[in-house]
């Protein structure tokens, strides 16, 4: 069987290869403002399955699972995606400074010899240390909160800004990996541990 991941996010990819898959990586291209809502999770899980229905599209009939994922931050009652500028990025950062947050993944999975389809999502809460605005300058200059969801990426120098994680890390980098694996045991007789 062909593993497609739905998405460009070199983190998913990686994270995928660590459990032993090699996936093809073919990112969908959808409108995510179809997607109107203010619940994080139902956001989220309904992105991972747009991006993971079409691209599954494209591959209809053949042996292959077709995984989409989505990730976003959530403070004081709204949903941070992706910064559209530096200033967007401070901004941000300056909100979750000193405070906890709420990361949700969602991730859908879709076979495509008949379409047969899931998805689940997961949350973690990540507290960050107090930042001045020297830590702000610092880690926008460095580029890195840019094509990240709520202007961070905990595995490399936004560890620096962590002070706790409750729940899945892996769900905070992109993809969680333990909450898929068991969905792709129930719902597909997938068993990632046995796959060999």
């Amino acid at each position: 069987m062909l593993y497609i991941l739905a998405s460009q996010s070199p983190r998913r990819a990686e994270l995928l290869r660590n459990i032993g898959l090699s996936p093809k990586v073919t990112p969908a291209n959808i409108d995510e403002s179809q997607v109107k809502t203010d619940d994080p999770r139902d956001m989220v899980t309904r992105l991972a399955m747009l991006k993971a229905l079409c691209v599954a599209k494209k591959w209809a009939g053949r042996d292959c699972l077709v995984i989409g994922a989505d990730t976003c931050v959530y403070i004081d009652g709204k949903i941070l995606g992706k910064p559209s500028s530096q200033e967007e990025a401070a901004k941000m950062l300056r909100t979750l400074s000193g405070r906890e947050h709420t990361v949700f993944t969602g991730c859908a999975a879709v076979r495509t010899t008949n379409m047969e389809a899931a998805a689940i999502s997961e949350s973690t809460a990540v507290r960050f240390r107090e930042l001045d605005e020297t830590d702000i300058s610092a880690y926008v200059s460095s580029g890195e909160p840019m094509d990240k969801a709520g202007a961070y990426g905990i595995q490399q120098l936004g560890s620096l800004l962590i002070k706790s994680v409750d729940g899945d890390y892996f769900n905070v980098v992109g993809l969680p990996v333990c909450a898929l694996g068991r969905m792709l045991k129930r719902e597909f007789d997938i068993d990632l541990l046995c796959k060999r």
